[in-house]
Formats: structure tokens, C-alpha cells, sequence
């Protein structure tokens, strides 16, 4: 219904425009005025019309600019963070200057120059001085902001310290994260070990082992190797040559398949078990520690995805096959952005900021920065088999550590 009324809408709008055009001309013809022959009265009318619009123009713009801002996402709320908003204004303070500069002058000259009876434009072609002016200044500029922009790139990139390893799995329509542990190693992947039972293609001897039993058995809705040469050797079966065709081309796919997965079993190092082991696997909210290092590793299991955490400052597109990185240190608990923003419901979060699918609007993911009592909690509910005994055998000294990067941001 929606869309009906808006090409509706259109319709009308376009079939309004053509009756003014016609009624235009049958003015003109009224009046026994040539097409292109205009009253002072109408000249003068659209000079001060334009003057009005451009009031209006930079009126709303103001307006906007006050009440909104950065789009309302708060102050930032990681290192980083600061030094791209530092950014942004240099550059939406150049393009500002440029709107009201230029525009205002545009407006200025369409009345002050209005066309006057009896009085001719001056024909003024060229000049060499306003070629420089409008050519140097430009390219000065934008120089300025590249050079700004490398350096802000550099130094975010730059991250020095102890840094502890996260990676975020995007998948439609959800996102998931998976902490390195203990060990601060995350565990190997392989996209050919994704299955049901192990949906983020972890490697582990287990997981190559029940890869190679269900390409060889196959599952509900996959028919693996013995069920294809099965059905392609059964002469009992009707089987047009198309069929028969897309059976011989699954089949060589997974035979492909198989001996790569034997040979990742053959080459397999056991003690690979443990990073993966030591993982922790959050699917419902991302937890971070304030005044923590953070490098983020993204990926994807499908489409290309883009990692947006508006309040961090922070966008990387996460890529299939391809793994991207992006370092993070936030510097305000969730309690204190509450407290900042006045708002007693607020949340950071974690959006795709690329149209992924048809549900891409619902693909979020909470995050929660905590102190650090409250995350060495967090911490000793979600460590795994080694890390819990890790985590509660070093529970002083990891408390004094957690407080020390807290209140290291704190003093910025």
C-alpha cells in the first residue's frame, strides 16, 4: 500500500509540473510576450525567491548541526575514536566553509546582479590569478586532509602493548565472537570443516574426522560419496542425462574434498586441539574491559558484512575468505556512556552497515564494557575447562592488572 501511495504521489507530481507548463505558455500567449521574453517584475520576484531559499537553506542546516551533531551516537568511546572525530571536524569545518562561502555568494550575486533593462552582461572569459586561486587552495586542502587521514589511520593501527585477540564471525543475520582464552591464541579455522555440529569451521581432530564421515555419509538434505555412487551405479533408478549430469559434478566436488581433508588429517598437529579448546564463544553480547587492548579479527561465513560500532568510532568490512583486522581500546564503561548520555537505557552496539539480505536490519549484537571487578566475574563464568582454573588461581594479581588499564584511560 505503502508504495502505491508514493508512485501515486509521482504521478501526480509529474502530471502538477506539465499543467503549470502549459498554463506558463498560455500566459505568454495572453500577454502576446515571446517565449523567452520575461517581465522585470517576475525577474526581480525570482531574485528575492532565491534570496528567501537560501535563508531557509542555511537556517535548516544550522538547525541540524546543533540538534544532531554526530547523528546523536555520543561522545567517543575509544582511543581511537577521539582521533576520528578530530577528523571529521577538521573536515566538516572545510566543507561548511565551502557551503556558506560559495553558496552565499551564488545567492548574493542572483540578486544583486539581477537583470536590469537596457543594461548588458559583461563578457568576462578568463583569468589566470582566479585559475591559481581556485586550482592551489583546493589541492592544498585536500592534501591536508589525506596527510590527516594516513596519520589517523597510522597511529590507530599502531597499537602498542599487550593486546588480547578477538575474533567476530559475521553470518546472516547474526554475529558471533570468540575469545582467544587464556592463552590469548585463537584457535585454527577451515571453512571446510563447517558443519551443524561445528558451524564456525573450528579445527580440531574431531571436527576433521566428523567433516570426513559425513562427506563420505552425507546428512540430512547433503547426500555424501557412498549415496551418490550408489545412485549412480543403481541401474534400477530413471535418471535423465541432466540429472545424472549434476550427480557426477556433486560427486567429483566431494571426492575433491575428501582428499583434502584427509590429507589436513594426515598433516594435523594434535597439540592444535588445545588454542581451540581454550576458546570462549559468545553468541549473545560481545563483553570487553575497559581501558583494554583490544585487535579484533573479522570474518565472514557467507556475504561481505561491515562491522559498525558507531560509538567506537569503528567500521571494517568483514570479507569471505578473507580475514580483516581493526584494534580497539575502550575507554568508557557502559555505566559511564549511560551516565554521559543521560539516557538510563543506553547500550553500545555492534550493526552491519552493509545490505546483506533481507534481514539485514535486525543483524545486531549487543556489547557491554565493564570495570574491572565486574568483568574478572564475567570472565570466571565464561572461561573454559583451563582457563576457569587460570582465572581463579591469578585472581588478585589479574584484578590489579584490570584496574591498572582502567585507570590508565582514566588519566587521558
Amino acid at each position: 500500500m505503502d508504495k502505491f501511495i508514493i508512485l501515486l504521489v509521482i504521478v501526480l507530481g509529474a502530471i502538477a509540473v506539465a499543467q503549470l507548463m502549459r498554463v506558463s505558455e498560455l500566459v505568454h500567449k495572453k500577454a502576446n510576450r515571446e517565449p523567452g521574453e520575461i517581465p522585470q517584475s517576475e525577474n526581480l520576484f525570482n531574485a528575492n525567491l532565491i534570496v528567501v531559499f537560501g535563508a531557509i537553506l542555511f537556517g535548516t542546516l544550522i538547525y541540524l548541526l546543533v540538534a544532531y551533531g554526530y547523528g546523536n551516537m555520543g561522545p567517543a568511546a575509544s582511543t581511537s575514536g577521539k582521533a576520528i572525530d578530530l577528523l571529521f571536524d577538521v573536515q566538516y569545518t572545510i566543507v561548511l566553509l565551502v557551503i556558506f562561502i560559495f553558496m552565499g555568494v551564488l545567492f548574493y550575486f542572483s540578486r544583486r546582479y539581477v537583470r536590469k533593462e537596457g543594461v548588458k552582461a559583461y563578457y568576462y572569459p578568463h583569468n589566470n590569478t582566479l585559475e591559481m586561486v581556485w586550482t592551489v587552495i583546493p589541492a592544498a586542502v585536500v592534501t591536508i586532509v589525506v596527510i590527516l587521514g594516513l596519520k589517523t589511520w597510522n597511529d590507530t593501527f599502531r597499537m602498542r602493548g599487550e593486546v588480547e585477540n578477538i575474533e567476530i564471525i559475521s553470518y546472516q543475520f547474526a554475529w558471533t565472537a570468540r575469545y582467544a582464552g587464556a592463552n590469548n591464541k585463537l584457535g585454527k579455522f577451515d571453512y571446510k570443516l563447517t558443519t551443524d555440529l561445528n558451524p564456525y569451521g573450528l579445527m580440531t581432530r574431531e571436527n576433521i574426522a566428523a567433516s570426513l564421515e559425513l562427506m563420505k555419509n552425507g546428512q540430512p538434505g547433503s547426500e555424501g560419496i557412498s549415496m551418490l555412487e550408489a545412485k549412480l551405479n543403481d541401474p534400477t533408478i530413471a535418471m535423465s542425462a541432466k540429472d545424472r549430469k549434476k550427480y557426477e559434478t556433486e560427486l567429483a566436488r566431494k571426492e575433491r574434498m575428501i582428499r583434502v581433508l584427509e590429507a589436513m588429517s594426515v598433516t594435523y598437529n594434535d597439540s592444535l586441539d588445545a588454542l581451540v579448546n581454550d576458546d570462549v564463544i559468545l553468541a549473545d553480547s560481545l563483553v570487553l574491559l575497559k581501558g583494554q587492548k583490544y585487535n579484533l579479527h573479522f570474518r565472514s561465513k557467507d556475504v561481505i558484512h561491515s562491522a559498525y560500532m558507531p560509538h567506537f568510532r569503528l567500521q571494517m568490512n568483514t570479507i569471505p575468505g578473507m580475514i580483516t583486522y581493526f584494534p580497539l581500546q575502550p575507554i568508557y564503561t557502559t555505566e559511564e556512556m549511560k551516565q554521559k548520555t543521560n539516557d538510563p537505557t543506553w547500550e553500545y552496539a555492534l550493526l552491519c552497515n552493509k545490505v546483506c539480505g533481507g534481514s539485514h536490519y535486525k543483524m545486531k549484537m549487543s556489547i557491554k564494557v565493564l570495570g574491572p571487578k565486574e568483568y574478572l566475574q564475567w570472565q570466571k563464568s565464561k572461561a573454559t575447562y583451563n582457563g576457569e582454573k587460570w582465572v581463579k588461581a591469578n585472581e588478585q594479581e589479574l584484578l590489579k592488572y584490570y584496574e591498572s588499564i582502567a585507570a590508565s584511560v582514566d588519566k587521558k
